[in-house]
């Protein structure tokens, strides 16, 4: 009878875990230098002494107190000059509108006298109090749109490379590294750089956001869904090519009823993404509310900057709440 080992409490940290970790610390320690993170901290810790009343200034507290201030003040209003608008009918004002009539005084240098007099210029705007939060909406369903048919495009593109990289799908070698590099190369190129080709292409509009989305996301969905068929499980796929069905007759099911909620998943987030992308590709006149955040950026409106911040906020929260019932519906 052989005695009892006593048991001991598994080391947490051996020699080469201990070396790992050494050697992990040497690497953020060297790159650390590279990306200024020593400034970082140091210009951190003055925001923080600075707020809590230990320090005279700080150049970040100021800074992002100015701008995030600016910020708070979310526009919802706006203000567009009659005699601007075509067509304009005011028996026809938009919901909630009136007109406003402004004077301003204006000097000028009467001709016959030669001598400068003041008169009085009136000017008729139209206030639409929800008029720039309407505005928003319409780019925010813009950017919804975008994202919508890039992550279609994607799963149009990305679920052929994922079948022709799948090794259980695929038994040439050649043609799953192609459909892998080409899977790679779509995700190395960024959505901004796609953008910015594609505008120069079809220049300022939805169709360069569409693609460059559409075309990014498939190389994410052509890798995904290709490691998720390669890791489902094998013996309802050998059973039935043990009765002579094909490779896709194989996938359709035995393998897609497996993967189909790790490929709703990973379209979902996708999506999610490519709405949240599609800000940024905006930047770059793809369409959508980047368009009109850079514009308002670029002018120093901050008060319309809050507004566009907090819809694409709202709208990224309800897509993830949807997002998260759609998936435990499905389970």
């Amino acid at each position: 009878m052989n005695a009892a080992v006593p048991w001991r409490f598994p080391a947490m940290l051996d020699a080469r875990a201990v070396a790992l970790l050494f050697g992990a610390l040497l690497l953020l320690w060297y790159t650390g230098q590279r990306v200024e993170i020593g400034r970082m901290l140091t210009l951190s810790g003055e925001a923080v002494l600075a707020e809590a009343g230990l320090a005279d200034r700080s150049q970040v507290a100021e800074g992002l107190g100015t701008t995030l201030g600016q910020l708070i003040s979310i526009q919802l209003s706006s203000r567009r000059e009659v005699s601007r608008i075509a067509g304009f009918d005011p028996a026809r004002l938009p919901p909630f509108a009136h007109i406003e009539t402004v004077e301003t005084r204006v000097s000028e240098l009467d001709p016959e006298t030669l001598r400068r007099k003041d008169r009085i210029v009136r000017t008729a705007w139209l206030v639409e109090p929800f008029g720039y939060l309407f505005h928003v909406a319409a780019k925010m369903l813009e950017t919804l749109e975008i994202a919508l048919w890039g992550t279609f495009i994607a799963v149009l593109i990305g679920l052929p490379l994922a079948l022709f990289g799948a090794r259980n799908i695929t038994p040439h070698a050649a043609l799953r590294a192609g459909s892998r590099a080409t899977s790679a190369f779509l995700r190395a190129v960024p959505e901004l750089v796609a953008a910015l080709f594609l505008v120069i292409a079809y220049g300022f509009g939805p169709i360069a956001g569409v693609l460059a989305l559409g075309l990014h996301s498939a190389g994410f969905l052509g890798k995904f869904y290709a490691d998720d068929v390669e890791d489902a499980d094998a013996r309802p796929q050998q059973a039935l090519a043990a009765m002579g069905a094909g490779r896709l007759t194989v996938w359709r099911s035995a393998i897609l009823p497996q993967v189909l909620p790790q490929h709703i998943a990973c379209t979902l987030y996708t999506f999610d993404r490519n709405v949240r992308m599609g800000a940024v590709i905006g930047l770059v006149g793809a369409g959508g509310i980047g368009q009109e955040l850079k514009g308002r950026f670029d002018m120093y409106e901050y008060g319309h900057v809050g507004t566009i911040l907090i819809a694409i906020f709202l709208v990224i929260l309800t897509l993830d709440l949807v997002a998260s019932r759609a998936r435990r519906a499905w389970r």
